[in-house]
């Protein structure tokens, strides 16, 4: 089974990660072993999203055991702190494991030099260049969504292209169903939605 945290912190942006989460519940529809959704914060200690709602974590970070991937979602608050899921993050991409980061969650990679040395994207290059230790502007692509086989990263305008990369990394579903997902919410097309159900 593949274990996935969710970091929540308090502003965190509802809509960024809401259809990586649905597709992760589809997947378990189908099979209740195919991962496990973890929904972690700093103390354990309940957050309020963005738009209000308060979410109650699983468990804290330093109570986290095995992981095979985090997400991190953006927050208004990603140009200070967030040290421990920082450098959670950093112990992940050392060892080949999947971090994803969406929206201010870039700017908290690019903040500890986590992003100076592979692909990426953000809401936009400036963003970044706003991190003082920022080093990888050379590598950032003006794309919606990226991956290099180990970090993800997104703009807030991109949940959608964001999920997609996370679901193709983990494996969460066969890549026609990957796809035909794809197809749907971002055309509404109804072969799409044929092609989904009858996979």
């Amino acid at each position: 089974m593949t274990t996935i945290a969710l970091y929540a912190s308090d502003t965190m942006a509802d809509w960024e990660y809401g259809y990586l989460t649905a597709g992760l519940a589809m997947a378990r529809e189908q099979d209740p072993d195919a991962n496990r959704l973890v929904v972690v914060s700093d103390t354990g200690e309940t957050v309020t999203t963005m738009g209000g709602l308060r979410i109650a974590p699983d468990v804290s970070l330093a109570g986290l055991s095995t992981l095979d991937a985090l997400i991190l979602p953006g927050a208004a608050s990603w140009n200070v702190g967030h040290d421990a899921a920082l450098g959670l993050a950093a112990d992940l991409i050392a060892a080949g494991t999947p971090v994803a980061a969406i929206c201010g969650a870039t700017y908290g990679l690019a903040r500890v030099g986590l992003l100076d040395d592979r692909p990426h994207t953000s809401n936009a290059a400036e963003f970044l260049t706003q991190a003082a230790d920022y080093r990888g502007s050379e590598h950032y692509r003006d794309e919606k969504a990226v991956s290099d086989g180990t970090v993800i990263t997104a703009g807030a305008t991109a949940p959608i292209e964001f999920a997609k990369l996370v679901f193709e990394r983990l494996n969460v579903f066969p890549q026609p169903i990957v796809d035909a997902w794809y197809g749907l919410y971002t055309t509404g097309e109804r072969k799409y939605y044929d092609q989904l159900t009858g996979a």
